[in-house]
């Protein structure tokens, strides 16, 4: 369902564009890629580049992550193609000292540390982060062929999914839950024998 339409008039001023793509490599690892590009509607100065027009770049900027199974990134490479500044490209080279981190819970965090404020770019942070969402997406299929292989015993014994708890849909309690990874289904059956039989006594 689309958003409703607007209650007022209003002009268009800026466009943040997220890109991102999820490869399966032939070496058995896989790479993640995004790009950011911001525009604006209108034509302004930039002390750098002279006058950025209407639908030029004012961030133009590409990652990439090699991932391996287990979410661990291998290697990392970033570009900086337009920005508003001369120095901001400088930066592309501490991309790599996310290798090594791994997605999953801390994600985030761990990003912050490595490459948080003047560290790294405040972008390039940004879209590292929503990468790691990307990554459990591409390989999704990968991890559903993992938990078939495991012994039963083992599909006991694991720990909770990292998504648990980490959103609505994702709740303990919820009924996502329940038939994705019942083993960690905190809510109460309500079709249980005998429950509502209870109430009503």
């Amino acid at each position: 369902m689309p958003l409703p339409p607007p209650d007022a008039e209003r002009s268009p001023l800026h466009h943040r564009r997220y890109d991102f793509h999820g490869y399966e490599r032939s070496d058995g690892l896989w790479d993640i890629e995004g790009r950011i590009t911001d525009t604006k509607s209108y034509d302004f100065p930039n002390a750098w580049r002279g006058t950025i027009h209407v639908g030029e770049a004012l961030h133009d900027m590409q990652v990439r992550l090699t991932i391996n199974r287990d979410m661990e990134v291998i290697n990392a490479e970033a570009s900086i193609d337009d920005s508003p500044f001369a120095i901001c490209p400088s930066i592309t080279p501490n991309i790599k000292r996310v290798i090594g981190l791994k997605i999953g819970i801390g994600w985030r965090a761990g990003l912050r540390k490595v490459m948080g404020r003047t560290e790294g770019c405040t972008h390039l942070v940004e879209m590292l982060g929503a990468m790691g969402t990307v990554a459990f997406q591409t390989l999704s299929s990968e991890r559903s062929k993992q938990r078939e292989q495991q012994p039963q015993q083992e599909e006991k014994e694991k720990s909770p999914p990292p998504l648990l708890g980490s959103c609505h849909a994702f709740a303990p309690d919820s009924e996502v839950v329940r038939q994705l990874w019942p083993d960690f289904w905190t809510g109460a059956d309500k079709s249980a024998p005998g429950e509502e039989k209870g109430k009503e006594q």
